[in-house]
């Protein structure tokens, strides 16, 4: 009878502390997602994707992020590091580096050489510009290495960023059609990989062609599908549907498949086969798969949030999200998964289509401002004193304004009051003043935490609300306006109760909650501020 009570005893620990951790994390980031699409979309979506997330995980409604600038590379690495640009370094997809004095791409790395059929520029990539660990770097850490850690994207940058410092691999897609990596990682890749590339699988969907998802009455949440607000899709004699993909692939490469709805299709296939090759959740050691969809940033850039095309693209990731969540249920188990949906920006309004409604609004060629701040430089100073202007940062040079013996206080609050004086500018922002924050002023807030003084400009420009650094087409990202900043933020699986929360939340938050889900050590950058609605069970 003892030994019966021991061996239960024994039992129930075991299980108790199998419970203790998910055997697999599962982390989506859907690129320029906005909160909005899933409220104007979703008479359209299936039972099954976007709306089984929705009502059987926890929900919040009111996600953002708390920085500037919105873009992809920064709030990849803000969602996983559980902290702001302003700690982990990465304070854009590009960026002029005071420091080095040059442009720095944000996953950089010279020391790297490509692995697989990728071009040299393609592979030179590593996280050694992430100066914060991640969430899944943590995970690697508390499973004693032994928990695999593997990133995909069809960007870069999307997926190397949120698998972190240790992770197994990060997979990212090439114009030759298939998944590379880098050196950083292994020297070879792994066979599935290579014969995953070998198979082709872009071709059926560059063969087919895009065309409507759905019958054309189901989008009437969109614009018609000619309009002005859109761009031209690879040399396409115009925005509409279908499109002859296969003429766009012989004309350029394998990489036209990112500005379609299948770029998705193909990573959600990619993703499926590294679960099932490389045994992801299949034993008590958790692992962490981080997948990035990439296609409806490049669809929302080129085609605009009005565009059918985009709308189709959602209707698409609808079904592949439906289809990814039945395959976790039957591989891994549909109560041993923990995963999470968000998006690493949003994205605004296209400016003429709001202008055209007499929202007194516009945009402004990025070409446009610094050449206007070249050409008042030179008549206030003599010379042009700019060394670079991008991301809303400009950059003075300090060499000649010393050899010209001019005070650099009264250059930056001169280009401060220029500024400030053109239509589009809202607010201007000195180096001095960013780093004495006090957190009274709700933008500057954004700016600061935005902000890293090794890498970032003199001064900084914030734009009033609408306004736009971009072309007449299209749409982009970048602002702290909520256009840019909300974004949606679903919890799923694992011991999540389901619920919505209407309170204002901060991106920060996700990944601290997910180290306390899972009992691991923090990221070491973040503030630890947690989503308490996702670790209340009950």
């Amino acid at each position: 009878m003892k030994k019966t009570i021991v061996l239960l005893t024994l039992f129930v620990i075991s299980n108790l502390s199998a419970q203790q951790r998910p055997k697999l994390v599962v982390g989506i980031v859907v690129d320029q997602m906005k909160m909005e699409y899933l409220y104007r979309f979703s008479d359209d979506f299936s039972s099954n994707g976007f709306k089984r997330l929705m009502n059987n995980g926890y929900t919040f409604q009111n996600m953002h992020y708390n920085y500037m600038p919105t873009y992809t590379a920064p709030g990849h690495a803000s969602i996983y590091t559980g902290t702001t640009p302003a700690t982990h370094g990465i304070v854009g997809n590009e960026w002029f580096s005071r420091t080095l004095g040059k442009e720095t791409y944000c996953t950089d790395d010279a020391g790297v050489k490509t692995v697989g059929d990728g071009t040299v520029e393609e592979g030179a990539m590593s996280p050694k510009n992430l100066l914060s660990t991640t969430i899944t770097d943590e995970v690697r850490m508390a499973t004693n290495f032994a928990g695999k850690v593997i990133g995909m994207s069809l960007k870069d940058r999307g997926a190397i960023l949120p698998a972190g410092h240790f992770a197994n691999w990060a997979f990212w897609y090439s114009k030759t059609g298939s998944f590379i990596s880098s050196t950083f990682y292994g020297e070879k890749l792994p066979e599935w990989v290579s014969t995953f590339n070998s198979e082709k699988h872009y071709m059926p969907y560059i063969n087919k062609g895009w065309d409507l998802y759905k019958p054309a009455s189901v989008y009437n949440e969109s614009l018609p599908d000619d309009n002005p607000y859109e761009g031209k899709l690879y040399g396409s004699a115009a925005p509409v549907f279908p499109y002859d993909l296969k003429t766009m692939y012989e004309k350029n490469d394998a990489g036209i498949l990112r500005a379609t709805p299948y770029g998705n299709d193909l990573l959600a296939e990619f993703a499926m086969k590294a679960i099932e090759k490389e045994e992801l959740g299949k034993d008590d050691i958790t692992d962490f798969l981080t997948v990035s969809f990439s296609s409806t940033d490049y669809v929302g850039h080129l085609l605009g949030p009005r565009s059918m095309e985009l709308q189709d693209t959602y209707l698409r990731l609808d079904q592949t999200i439906a289809d990814f969540l039945n395959y976790l249920d039957k591989t891994v188990g549909k109560d041993n998964y923990l995963l999470f949906l968000t998006a690493d920006h949003a994205g605004a309004e296209n400016v003429i289509y709001l202008k055209d409604r007499k929202y007194n609004v516009n945009n402004y060629p990025v070409k446009d401002v610094r050449k206007s701040l070249q050409d008042f430089s030179t008549k206030t100073f003599g010379v042009d004193l700019i060394t670079n202007y991008s991301n809303f940062n400009i950059f003075l040079n300090k060499q000649i304004i010393k050899k010209k013996g001019l005070d650099l206080v009264k250059v930056k609050q001169t280009f401060k009051e220029f500024l400030i004086s053109q239509p589009q500018v809202k607010r201007v922002y000195t180096e001095e003043e960013i780093l004495a924050n006090s957190g009274k002023d709700y933008y500057l807030d954004f700016v600061a935490k935005g902000y890293d003084v090794t890498q970032n400009g003199d001064l900084i420009i914030l734009d009033k609300p609408g306004d736009i650094e971009y072309s007449t087409t299209g749409t982009s990202h970048g602002t702290p306006y909520s256009y840019d900043t909300h974004v949606p933020a679903i919890f799923y699986g694992w011991h999540i109760k389901k619920g919505e929360s209407y309170d204002k939340k901060a991106i920060t938050e996700i990944a601290p909650t997910i180290a306390q889900k899972i009992k691991v050590t923090f990221p070491n950058g973040t503030e630890a501020k947690v989503l308490q609605e996702v670790l209340d069970e009950k």
